[in-house]
Formats: structure tokens, sequence, C-alpha cells
């Protein structure tokens, strides 16, 4: 175990769990060098099946180069409709080659357009559209651009594979083409994009919503200026700061900054200072989703604090100590994936210790930490204790996720480890590998890196 990047310390990702100095390099020089392929559950009928009983087109779109949202939105466009009948199990990075399926309702494959790189095979018919439960994980394949230590991968992923758990698997199997392939397991962080690669402040507009602070909220999305972006937007950024004087502050910031702009109409428009239903009114003008996401941001930050501390305690992630809360493995999920199953949760007491280990051994059940919310139920404890100094720590408590509209959360857990078998090919160093929905590849390439989290993308 050693330090992490700065960066990454501030949110939350204290440590790498390897000690092997990374290979270096950076991620994403070209967007064919972070390929993306969806593993989904998913049934289909075939093309030609009524329209009546399956309205829903299902196709297969290789993008290069395109964000999901923004694809969606192209392809509603060329086909007339509104963009609320195109849906998809997993939202991609424009910056990556990626492959997923989606539904379109009441369209024909011939509707489908040419969409420049897009790369479209149309899958056959449903009776509903696409959702999230339907995504199982993702296979990654990253290129390493100019590593200054490629042969440090092979110590690394030794490293991971005794942190998983998995001390006969600490030698890579290497095969005729050298190819070295072993299964390790990872800290589950949420990784930096989580929280802006660029300017991670995602989460701290989070915080201050949850503690009703909607002023601190709006001030944190705006000044905060970070020297990743441009001296413009920064010196607009520390002006709002200074004076808040939102009119003043709209002719400097960049139209291209479309949500701290909308914040700002909302209270240049006021008369007189704004109160707190004013802020909050300005955070509800933004697009439902990235309401959440600042919630969302808040707890997996504290998730990240937790893992941090349980590393720093020398407690396991592989298997359980008394008074964890573990989860059960999906059992329907593809093969190759491990995937929790978070309502199927546990508490490990000290005479359950040894059945739910065996059954972490086999890829069967996986030891939990919060994502806090109003349901959420602490851990006992060791684990515990962890979990109630981090929430003190940030001057929070379940209840507090009791809020209004989309800022609201019930919570729930997650695993505290990812596990995978991972491919190491040289020349160009190439890492492959496949995770359950909702972990993070970066979570993974870190690991092997060590370097600024911009590096990675």
């Amino acid at each position: 175990m050693r330090p992490a990047h700065p960066t990454e310390q501030t949110v939350g990702m204290e440590y790498y769990v390897s000690e092997t100095d990374g290979v270096g390099g950076s991620l994403r020089a070209d967007n064919d060098y972070f390929r993306v392929r969806e593993r989904e559950r998913f049934s289909t009928e075939p093309v030609d099946a009524s329209t009546d009983a399956y309205p829903h087109l299902v196709f297969r779109a290789t993008l290069a180069g395109w964000d999901t949202n923004d694809f969606a939105g192209r392809l509603s466009d060329a086909l007339g409709i509104s963009r609320e009948r195109v849906n998809w199990a997993g939202t991609k990075d424009k910056y990556a080659v990626t492959t997923q399926l989606f539904s379109v309702y009441g369209a024909d494959p011939e509707d489908l357009p040419a969409i420049d790189g897009a790369e479209i095979e149309v899958v056959g018919r449903a009776g509903r559209n696409l959702e999230f439960g339907d995504l199982a994980g993702n296979e990654f394949e990253l290129v390493v651009s100019e590593p200054d230590r490629p042969d440090a991968a092979g110590s690394i992923t030794a490293e991971l594979a005794r942190f998983g758990g998995l001390e006969d698997d600490s030698e890579s199997r290497v095969d005729d083409a050298g190819t070295a392939t072993a299964t390790v397991g990872v800290p589950n962080y949420f990784g930096q994009q989580r929280f802006g690669s660029r300017r991670p402040v995602t989460h701290t507009v989070g915080l201050e919503i949850v503690r009703g602070d909607w002023a601190g909220a709006v001030m944190a999305y705006l000044g905060n200026p970070t020297d990743a972006e441009p001296a413009g937007t920064q010196e607009a950024r520390a002006f709002v700061e200074e004076t808040r004087d939102w009119q003043a502050a709209l002719e400097r910031f960049p139209y291209r900054l479309g949500y701290e702009r909308s914040l700002l109409h909302e209270l240049a428009d006021r008369d007189g200072e704004p109160g707190p239903d004013a802020f909050r009114a300005a955070l509800e003008r933004l697009p439902s989703n990235l309401q959440r996401l600042f919630v969302h941001a808040a707890q997996s930050y504290a998730f990240n604090l937790i893992l941090s501390e349980r590393l720093e305690r020398g407690l396991p992630f592989d298997r359980p100590v008394a008074g964890d809360v573990a989860c059960f493995a999906d059992t329907d999920a593809p093969a190759g994936i491990e995937l929790p199953d978070t309502d199927r949760l546990q508490r490990v007491d000290q005479r359950r210790v040894d059945s739910v280990t065996r059954h972490c051994e086999r890829g069967r059940a996986f030891v939990t930490a919060p994502l806090v919310g109003t349901d959420t139920e602490l851990a006992d404890g060791e684990q515990g204790e962890i979990e109630r100094a981090v929430l003190e720590r940030l001057d929070l408590e379940p209840s507090d996720f009791d809020l209004p509209g989309e800022f609201h959360s019930s919570g729930t857990r997650r695993a505290i480890l990812v596990r995978t078998t991972l491919a190491v090919e040289q020349a160009p160093l190439t890492l492959s590998f496949a995770l359950p929905k909702g972990s993070y590849a970066t979570a993974v390439a870190r690991e092997y890196l060590k370097v600024d989290p911009i590096d990675l993308g």
C-alpha cells in the first residue's frame, strides 16, 4: 500500500494497494485506445416479429467519439421523434470506441440513419425498452501510451492478485503470444470521473446540498477555480466568489459553461439578495440527472473514504470480519463477471464469518460498505466504527438525505472489492478485463499507471 496521487486523495482515494512503481504513460491518446463493450441481459425477438407485441427496435451500435446522450439526440433528430423514445442500458464516454445496445420505440430497420462515427447492427425487437438494470457489466481494452516502465506490469499484477485473496493466482499465466493473464482484485473505488477529472467539485456541491446549505452548494459549483481551467474561466469563478454580483458574473462566464450560466440567470433575475429558496430554485434549473449526480457524488466520496480507512486499518477486502454486511452474487450474471446483488444482504456476526468467507472465496458473496441514504443501516464491529467515523467527519447522518425532489436518496450498499481476470499484452502495453456495472475501469488502470488522474482520461 502506498499513498495515491494528491488529486485522487481529494476525492477519498487515499491509497494504491500495490507497492510497485507504476508503468506510467497515459490512456485515451486515441479513441481507439479505450474500447468498451457492454455485457447485457436482454432478450429480443426476430426483427420481423409483430410490431404490436414488440414495438421496440433493438440495435447494437459501435460508436467512435460519441457520448451516449449526444448520439441518442442525433439519432432522434434524424428519425424525427422524441428523444424519450430512444433508450439504452449504460451511458458511455465520448473519448472511446464503445459498443452497446439501443432500443427505439416505433422504428423499423430501414428508418435507421447513417451517422458518421457509428456502425449500426440491427439485433431484433422487444416488448419493452432497454433500461439500466439490463446492463450486467462492461468489457474493456485499454492501450497505455508511452509507458515508462512497461515491465512493472507483471509485479503489479501479482500484488493485485494477492490483494484479491488469490494467492494461488499471484503468478501470471503466459500464452504463446506472450499475453499474461491472472485474476486480480482492487478496491471498488468510485473513479475520478465521478467527481470531475479536471475540476473535482461535484461531491463538494452534493455535501452542501445534503447539509441543507443551498447557497453553499451554488457557490461551490460557480466558484472553486482550478489551474486546469482556462485563465478566463478561473477569473470568472474568482469574481463571483468575491462579489456575488450575478449579472456582472454572467458577462464574464463563457457561453460553453451553460450550467453555470443557468444558475446565474436564476439569481440575476431576482430582486435583492437571494435567500435559500432562490439558491435551491437555481439548482433545480439544472437537468434532473445532474441534480441526482451531486448527491450521488457526495455518497461516493463518503464511500471512498470508508474504503481508504478500511485499508489503513488493515482489514481484508476479499473476506468479512465480524460486524460486516455482505451481499450475495447475482446468479444470472454473464460468465466472467462477478455481479453483486445488493438487494440480498446479510449481517456477518462471529458465527457466520467462516461460512461467508467461503462464499467470498468462490465469488458468491461480497463485503459491502454504504452509499449512505435515508434507509441506510450501518455495519457493526470495526467496520461500523469506520462508517460512523467517516459520517461524523463529514457532518452527515442518514436522515440528511431526506431531501426534496431529485436530491432525495434512500441509499444502498456497494461491494468494496472488484475482482476480474485481467490480460496484460506488451507492445503496445494493453490491459483487457471485464467489470460489473457501476465499477470503474480506472479503478484497475490507476494501480498500473500511478499517474495524474487527468492522464487516465
